[in-house]
Parts: C-alpha cells; sequence; structure tokens
C-alpha cells in the first residue's frame, strides 16, 4: 500500500517506536533459575511456574521478579459493523456494560477482585461507531494512531504487570477480518458464534468479512493499514498498551480472540513485538487456537471461554503472581534445614 503524505507520518512514529523496543535481560533470568535450584522443592516440579518467574524477571529486567501493582485494563469501542446483525446484542449493550464495569457488576470485576488485581476501564468514544467496514475503512490513519497513543496510557501511571482486554458488541467480527487480512485462508475459517449468534447471524458475519475485505482489497499489505480499515479503536489502543507496556519493560498477558488480534497486528510488523507477551488462555471462539499457534504463543489456560472483557487475562495473571510469590517467598534448603537432593 503507498499511503498519502498526510497519513505516511503517524504510522511512521508507530514503526521507529517497535524498532527501538528493548530485549529481555538475560541476567535478571539466570538469577531466577539459579535461586529456583535451591529452593525446598525438586528441580522442575513446579512446571510452567518456574518458567512464569524467570519469564517475569527477564522482561521486567531485575531479579527477584515482582507483581505487586498487576492492572487489567479493558478497551471499550463501538462498531458500525454492528448495525448489519452480527451480534445476538444490540449495541446499546456497550454503554450498558460500562455502566456495569462501573458498578462491579461483571465478570471480571469479580474475577480481579478475588486475585487482587487492579482494574481500569477505557471508554474510546464507546457511542460513536466506527466506520463499517464492510463500505468504509472503520478509522483513518491518523485516528488509529491517535487511538494507539491513547491506548499506551495504560501503563501511564505504573504497573509491573499488565492483562489486556476489551468490550464491544461487533468485535468478534472486525477480529475475523483482520485474521483473515493478515493470514488468508476462507473467510468463514475465522468466524466463529461470537455473543451466541444463531445459524443465520454466523452467515451474516461470515458475510461482513468477506464484503470487508473486497472492500479493502489492494489496501491490506500494509498491518498497520489493516488495524486503520478493519479494526476498532479498543483493538488499536489494545495495540499501544502492549507496545507501551514493552518500552517501559512491562510484561504482558493477552486475553482472548479480540485481544490476540490487536497482538496479531503488532506481530505482523515485527514478529518480536510479543516477546514480552503471554497468551492467558485459548478462546472457544473462532479459531484462536490457530492465531496462538502461528503467533508462537502457548495459553496458559483452556477454560473454554469467549466472555472477553479481559477475564482469561485476569485469571492467568492470578497464576503469574502465584509464580512470582512461589519464587520470591519459598525457603532454599539451607533456609528451610531441608536436605538437598543426593549427589
Amino acid at each position: 500500500m503507498t499511503a498519502d503524505t498526510t497519513d505516511a507520518a503517524p504510522f511512521d512514529d508507530i514503526r521507529r517506536l517497535i524498532a527501538t523496543m528493548p530485549g529481555p535481560d538475560e541476567s535478571a533470568a539466570a538469577e531466577v533459575s539459579a535461586r529456583d535450584s535451591v529452593l525446598t522443592k525438586p528441580p522442575g516440579s513446579l512446571g510452567r511456574l518456574e518458567f512464569l518467574a524467570a519469564w517475569m524477571a527477564a522482561w521486567q529486567g531485575k531479579a527477584p521478579p515482582t507483581l505487586d501493582r498487576p492492572l487489567v485494563c479493558v478497551f471499550a469501542g463501538s462498531h458500525g459493523v454492528a448495525a448489519r446483525g452480527v451480534s445476538a446484542y444490540p449495541s446499546a449493550v456497550n454503554r450498558q456494560m460500562l455502566d456495569n464495569f462501573a458498578a462491579g457488576g461483571a465478570a471480571i470485576n469479580q474475577i480481579c477482585g478475588a486475585y487482587g488485581l487492579g482494574f481500569k476501564v477505557f471508554d474510546l468514544a464507546i457511542d460513536m461507531p466506527t466506520g463499517d467496514i464492510t463500505t468504509e475503512p472503520a478509522m483513518t490513519e491518523k485516528a488509529c494512531v491517535a487511538t494507539m497513543a491513547f491506548g499506551m496510557e495504560a501503563v501511564a501511571a505504573g504497573t509491573d504487570g499488565l492483562g489486556v482486554g476489551e468490550m464491544g458488541i461487533g468485535n468478534t467480527t472486525v477480529a475475523a477480518a483482520i485474521y483473515a487480512a493478515l493470514f488468508g485462508g476462507e473467510p468463514a475459517s475465522w468466524v466463529g458464534r461470537g455473543t451466541g449468534v444463531d445459524q443465520a447471524g454466523h452467515a451474516r458475519k461470515v458475510a461482513a468479512v468477506e464484503a470487508a475485505l473486497a472492500c479493502h482489497q489492494g489496501h491490506l499489505d500494509d498491518p498497520l493499514a489493516v488495524m486503520a480499515r478493519l479494526g476498532g479503536r479498543e483493538i488499536a489502543a489494545m495495540a499501544g498498551a502492549i507496545l507501551a507496556a514493552r518500552l517501559q519493560r512491562v510484561p504482558v498477558v493477552i486475553d482472548g480472540y479480540v485481544s490476540t488480534a490487536a497482538a496479531a497486528l503488532l506481530h505482523a510488523v515485527d514478529p518480536r513485538a510479543l516477546d514480552h507477551c503471554l497468551a492467558g488462555h485459548v478462546s472457544a471462539e473462532g479459531n484462536h487456537a490457530a492465531v496462538l499457534e502461528r503467533l508462537g504463543l502457548r495459553p496458559l489456560l483452556d477454560l473454554g471461554l469467549r466472555l472477553g472483557e479481559g477475564s482469561g487475562a485476569a485469571l492467568a495473571l492470578g497464576l503469574v503472581k502465584a509464580a512470582v510469590a512461589c519464587h520470591r517467598e519459598m525457603a532454599t534448603f539451607e533456609q528451610a534445614g531441608v536436605s538437598g537432593p543426593v549427589a
């Protein structure tokens, strides 16, 4: 795609930020591994929890790692394509769910409360739908970059572990269109049931994805253009949050099908862009498992979730908290007076 001169500069700024991403601190990870070898347990007996402790240290750049200020951010957006009957719920649910989050009545409120996680919602012009992707771009490129910048504020207040989630009627259709644009294949193979649409609703979703790909044909070679044309504000904001977290050495746990679409767009720009990210879970929505495999992300949980709103990321952050606590607080063989393995 050849962008016009007015839109080239904003995406160039994003690419420059991606080019400056820091890598892992291998020395911090090595310190964690060394301590792990003298903790009161058989080597490797905590399985992936041991990996998580070293991974957190590598991306925070410190040993031992911490998870004292975990934060789950939910980015809420509204989609023009929802008017095409691609969801089992009306778009009015967007505002109603924001009120429900504020009142503490959603599933994500309970999960964050149970695990001691901070929770913040980003209202991305929820009463103003993006363009209908079947007939026009969701956003201009300038608006897309501005929304990414807004999402970058997720880590501005300080956190040592970020969970990224979303809410928005119609956004599983948008995510399916993104995956089809990035990975190819039959559009129907990326389309799931979303909020529980019936067969006719599923057919409308497939038709919407096919129409969107046809409408924007010839403009989808650049992943950032895909974000602007086919994405939503929550997609762009999540991508911004993931990028900002990398720049500030904050490890990220990604939620499900829609959140992973934001991650996939960054990965398409630079395959290193998700090295500081974990997949919280594999969703029951769409073809999420295939997406995670393409991105090289092994999910922590497989619970059949398809709710969104950061629920899988929050549950996975609970596991990460346990991994960090085990590493930091377990006694060594010497401290506990426990005999180590026989030489």
